[in-house]
């Protein structure tokens, strides 16, 4: 199998999986779905490059077992994000920043969950970043418990278990194999697209509201009692 580079050789998946093995995974899907410092972690290539290394016999647990330990990390990484946010509460937002932490990271996702509500949970698990910081802006926001729960099971599932599956699946496929860095960009670039696309929606949309503004200010109301002292005048001038 080809040497995965993307990004810093620290964050290269095959290393961290040859480096740390399954429970070096599961600490980091965790840690990337609900710690703060978990951001940068590079979640979908680890996943997908799990499940290339499941279809290789380079693990000794079954791929049912790999993505049920996966899915487990990922809820529960959620769930602890959730709690810490619901103990931090607003005075996230006003955290300085640092090395590990971004203010505007916090502002994305509460952009994010406010446009997508519950569904953001499931929908924030395939966007880089925003993913590890939804589930914090969701117990901020004192989201419903049970419904949290619910949306980060099924979150959980279909990222963690999906993406892995769909690293297995295509792990045997030979162009796959032989094109491994190449995917791995692919998936990457993919899981840009969300943000990419809400960017431009966005500007978009103040683009519009910036064109309208000042057409209607440009009209202005003539005062009612301006038009009836006209209106008085013009009747003079007619009489």
């Amino acid at each position: 199998m080809q040497t995965i580079a993307l990004g810093p050789s620290f964050l290269d998946p095959d290393k961290l999986i040859s480096t740390f093995g399954l429970i070096g995974i599961l600490v980091i899907v965790f840690a990337e779905s609900g710690l703060l410092i978990g951001f940068f972690l590079p979640g979908d290539s680890l996943l997908f490059t799990t499940g290339l290394l499941v279809s290789d016999g380079k693990f000794s647990q079954p791929l049912w077992l790999v993505c049920l330990l996966l899915w487990t990390a990922a809820v529960v990484g959620d769930q602890v994000g959730f709690l810490f946010g619901r103990k931090v509460g607003p005075s996230l937002f006003n955290r300085p920043n640092s090395r590990f932490f971004k203010r505007e990271n916090v502002e994305k996702a509460h952009e994010f969950f406010d446009r997508y509500g519950p569904r953001s949970i499931v929908l924030a698990r395939f966007v880089p970043i925003v993913r590890t910081f939804t589930p914090i802006v969701a117990g901020v926001a004192r989201m419903k418990y049970r419904t949290f729960v619910v949306y980060n099971i099924v979150g959980g599932f279909l990222w963690a278990c999906g993406v892995t599956v769909l690293g297995y699946s295509l792990g045997q496929v030979a162009f796959v194999r032989d094109n491994i860095e190449l995917i791995l960009v692919a998936i990457v670039l993919i899981s840009v697209i969300p943000v990419a696309i809400e960017l431009l929606r966005a500007r978009s949309t103040s683009r519009t509201r910036a064109a309208v503004e000042p057409t209607a200010s440009a009209e202005p109301v003539e005062p009612a009692a301006g038009r009836g002292r006209h209106r008085a005048g013009d009747d003079r001038r007619d009489a």
